[in-house]
């Protein structure tokens, strides 16, 4: 039958058939949308929003935007170089003037000092001379208060963060500034965070190692015991999860500490005690236990769908036994290998309590510094810069690993 005459036949009600298979699928389609869509709200106002919202904060000056707005525009065609005329010093008083009068002057101040150390003393006392000044000169004023607001560095800074957007917290985030001539790196001693990303990535990848090296064992003694076994087994791989992360590193806590069981064993074999308790040691242990069933689960899942009949005929073709493994067997494994360190090694990435308990000031990671900017210094520009540049490498990790492997032979069972 041809598709001319198929397109004629009717259903009982006089419609064409193809309208009736048309609304079909296409009632179809909307029950499949309506069932994904409440995931996919879920997914975009607690996931993607704030990720949008973090990169937003990144680049804005949130505590000088609209309030050095006559300061911008007086500096607008400065060279950068030398001190800026009258003008710019009379605008910057003038805006120091409303937000003194507003309360917002120590925003600015605030935002300045992360620049420019010893900013926030210098902006407070300047406020309070020029709201008692009704006429200038402002410049001479600005001198004589304090020899700083005669250094073109404060003045392009100032300059730089009236504006809506600034890249200062990006460049902070790998070490660089904004200098004179351009962008240069900080000096040798205040470079932090290349070396804290360094760290973050090596430990990240040596717990990912670890869990590897003894979560592919236990995996493989568990897919090759009988049933009963291998699930009194899995109790005790699954046994860490029925306690939450925090309680499981104050147990590595109580049990590292230099009056704790593991020195007092060391006490009694060898005579000394080990300082192990806030050292990158315990913070690797640590990590590691925790980690330890993110990896060897998706390993475990994809070697109980190998069939034990590859092995034997490898061996009935007179292969030996480590051939026959690491030819036949391991090959197979390598999906669940690829799923569970990915997993262990993204989620290393982002841990912040066990490291802050456990380890020392030497050993914090990436999202210690995020928690200290947020909470401590209150920079949310700061944080969320570094956040998003630790977001930013793990996407860049994860498409090398897309492109040189290949993401649809990673298999989670």
């Amino acid at each position: 039958m041809s598709l001319a005459e198929t397109a004629l036949i009717q259903t009982f009600n006089g419609v064409a058939l193809k309208t009736k298979l048309a609304r079909a699928e296409r009632k179809q389609k909307l029950m499949a949308v309506g069932l994904v869509l409440p995931l996919f709200l879920f997914i975009v106002i607690t996931f993607l929003s704030p990720l949008l919202v973090m990169t937003f904060k990144s680049v804005e000056n949130q505590e000088t935007f609209g309030r050095l707005d006559r300061t911008r525009e007086a500096l607008a065609t400065w060279s950068g170089q030398d001190l800026p005329d009258e003008a710019g010093f009379a605008a910057l008083a003038a805006d120091l003037r409303i937000a003194g009068e507003q309360r917002l002057a120590g925003e600015i101040a605030k935002r300045i000092n992360y620049e420019f150390a010893g900013a926030q003393s210098k902006f407070k006392t300047i406020t309070r001379k020029v709201a008692a000044m009704k006429t200038g000169p402002y410049r001479e004023a600005f001198l004589s208060t304090d020899t700083a607001w005669g250094d073109p560095k404060l003045w392009r800074i100032i300059k730089g963060a009236s504006g809506r957007y600034t890249p200062y917290y990006w460049l902070s985030a790998v070490d660089l500034r904004q200098g004179a001539n351009g962008v240069e790196r900080v000096p040798a001693n205040q470079a932090v965070f290349l070396d804290v990303y360094g760290r973050t990535f090596w430990i990240a990848g040596l717990v990912t190692s670890l869990t590897l090296a003894l979560g592919f064992p236990v995996a493989y003694l568990l897919a090759t015991q009988p049933a009963s076994r291998a699930n009194v087994l899995m109790i005790f791989v699954m046994l860490p999860f029925w306690t939450s992360l925090l309680v499981r590193t104050t147990a590595w806590f109580v049990l590292l500490r230099n009056e704790g069981p593991v020195n007092d064993l060391a006490q009694l074999l060898i005579g000394s005690r080990f300082d192990m308790i806030f050292t990158r040691f315990a913070t690797i242990l640590a990590m590691t236990h925790i980690q330890l069933p993110f990896t060897l689960l998706p390993i475990y899942s994809v070697m109980k769908t190998i069939p034990p009949s590859h092995v034997r005929a490898a061996r009935s073709l007179g292969a030996g036994p480590f051939l026959a493994f690491w030819r036949v067997y391991f090959p197979q494994t390598v999906p669940g290998i690829a799923a569970g360190c990915l997993l262990t090694f993204i989620l290393c990435l982002g841990y912040y309590i066990t490291p802050a308990l456990v380890g020392g000031p030497r050993d914090q990671m990436v999202s210690n510094y995020v928690s200290y900017y947020m909470n401590n210094i209150i920079n949310f520009g700061q944080a969320s810069a570094l956040g998003a540049t630790l977001l930013i490498a793990t996407l860049v990790l994860y498409w090398a690993y897309n492109h040189l492997v290949g993401i649809d032979k990673m298999k989670l069972g």
